[in-house]
């Protein structure tokens, strides 16, 4: 995987107030750290940071981050972003070391239709968006890819179904599901019975009614000829 130069600029002012003059002239402020470093406050161009991060490795792209001449490499560890629109307030940088492993989010990613499950009135449904995995920082693959075309309604692709690169090892439970079918049969079967309960209440309520009128009716019959006979 070839490295992706970014200049980052230090002596950047702290704080709320100056964070958003920064965003303001299209600035993201962020914090450099890692492998015992002290943190290092640092601002990256906005558009710089998109283009570096634009490969088909993403977020998890190793960056050779410029600071002050003195060239880290670096993956990008967290990103904040504006609650409403959505774009990039705030980015934290780690120091890696090439050598050596770290663990790190893969996003998944489906392909193809899988017939069997459209006919069966399934839907295919991806129980996780990523896959944790542990590698060396040039390892990392850039997503998962999984074709889910012959899944069947009772398909389940798990963890150790997904084929892992060399030198990557996934952390999770190999038995966990990464992608499923979900099917309404279960949630109808239930709608069912409990209609079929309604409608069987509804029967003996409407069964004890005339029941109750005729014990009147035959109490007040009683009645009558206890009142004739006297």
């Amino acid at each position: 995987m070839a490295s992706t130069v970014l200049v980052a600029d230090t002596g950047r002012p702290t704080g709320s107030a100056a964070s958003r003059r920064l965003r303001a002239a299209d600035q993201i402020p962020g914090v450099l750290y890692g492998h015992g470093m002290q943190p290092v406050s640092v601002a990256v161009a906005r558009r710089d940071l998109r283009l570096a991060l634009s490969g088909p490795a993403g977020l998890n792209t190793v960056l050779d981050l410029s600071v002050d001449g003195t060239v880290y490499p670096a993956i990008v560890k967290d990103v904040q972003r504006h609650p409403v629109r959505r774009n990039v307030s705030h980015v934290d940088f780690i120091q890696v070391n090439l050598d050596e492993e770290i663990t790190v989010s893969v996003p998944v990613r489906l392909v193809g239709e899988a017939a069997a499950v459209v006919a069966g009135g399934g839907l295919v449904d991806p129980a996780v968006d990523a896959i944790e995995v542990v590698t060396t920082p040039r390892s990392i693959p850039p997503e998962f890819v999984i074709d889910v075309t012959d899944m069947e309604m009772d398909t389940v692709i798990r963890l150790e179904d997904v084929p892992m690169p060399d030198g990557v090892v996934a952390t999770g439970d190999p038995d966990g599901p990464v992608v499923t079918v979900l099917t309404m049969r279960a949630e109808m079967a239930e709608i069912e019975a409990a209609d079929a309960e309604i409608a069987e209440e509804q029967a003996e309520a409407e069964g004890e009614a005339p029941a109750g009128e005729e014990a009147d009716g035959e109490g007040d019959g009683e009645a009558s000829e206890a009142g004739a006979s006297e």
